[in-house]
């Protein structure tokens, strides 16, 4: 089903970014860091590597949702409208815990880094996503046990992902304030890939934001976006994209001295460092 909906939604997001584009050319906002070609190139290069690796995991997420679903005697998705209002909820409050949990755990940032790693902000870094699917898959298997089926699990996925291509591009600026309140949008998501010190870890909703007001995650956007990463990476090519910060963590965990820094590399926030051991005084003056 993730693929049907795809397959008609991928006509749109041509013709969503072809318009901007032209919008780029033709239109030209200096409140806007404009379009790259090799950046855009890259972007639909994660994008198609993502799909693939999609489309081999799917088996087994297929199997563990029909297995979930077969054992619990919950059937939330057996109550038409209510089940689809259910489903939207329980899927986009999964979607807050997997965004959050992978800005959080470096491990988990490691694989979500890729989306955040260009400095651009267009409809095409909205496919920019990673290779590395199966840390996804426990945020969503809940839903199976409340009795959401694997069609209608994998659907709401990708519905949500549909609406989310459009949040990403600096071409819309702020909506009605009933919309801006409930619903996530492009100014929310902007803050979101913004590495403003303001705007670091905030506003991961999908398709509502008011997780991001319930949880004190959430950040209106103010001053201009800066995108990107703190550190950012110089490259285009996918195979940085997609290992810079696995080879980084790799670098960090040889260099660890102990097993509890080592743990705190991979389970600690992405700009977590070991707190230097002190040198005793005497030592100290030895040693000078």
């Amino acid at each position: 089903m993730h693929y049907g909906v795809l397959a008609l939604a991928l006509p749109v997001f041509v013709l969503a970014f072809t318009l901007e584009v032209l919008a780029a050319r033709y239109l030209p906002d200096d409140r806007t860091v404009g379009i790259n070609a090799r950046d855009s190139a890259t972007n639909v290069a994660m994008g198609l590597g993502n799909l693939v690796v999609t489309g081999v995991w799917r088996v087994a997420l297929l199997a563990g949702y029909a297995t979930l679903y077969a054992v619990t005697p919950l059937r939330l998705g057996s109550y038409g409208a209510l089940s689809i209002l259910a489903l939207v909820l329980c899927d986009d409050l999964a979607y807050y815990a997997y965004h959050r949990a992978h800005h959080e755990v470096r491990a988990l940032w490691a694989v979500h880094v890729v989306h955040h790693s260009s400095e651009r902000y267009n409809f095409s870094t909205a496919v920019r996503q990673p290779w590395l699917v199966p840390t996804a898959m426990p945020f969503w298997l809940p839903l199976a046990l409340l009795g959401f089926t694997p069609v209608q699990i994998l659907t709401q996925e990708a519905v949500s992902l549909f609406f989310q291509f459009f949040l990403h591009t600096e071409r819309i600026g702020k909506l009605p304030r009933p919309i801006e309140f409930v619903f996530n949008t492009p100014s929310h998501h902007r803050v979101h890939h913004g590495t403003n010190a303001g705007y670091l870890d905030r506003n991961y909703g999908g398709i509502l934001i008011v997780w991001d007001r319930l949880f004190g995650t959430f950040q209106a956007e103010g001053e201009r976006v800066r995108y990107g990463l703190t550190t950012n990476i110089t490259g285009y090519s996918p195979w940085l994209v997609f290992s810079h910060e696995l080879r980084a963590i790799g670098r960090d965990l040889r260099a660890a001295t102990s097993w509890r820094d080592r743990a705190g590399h991979l389970l600690r926030g992405p700009g977590w460092r070991p707190v230097p051991v002190p040198v005793p005084v005497a030592a100290a003056a030895a040693a000078a």
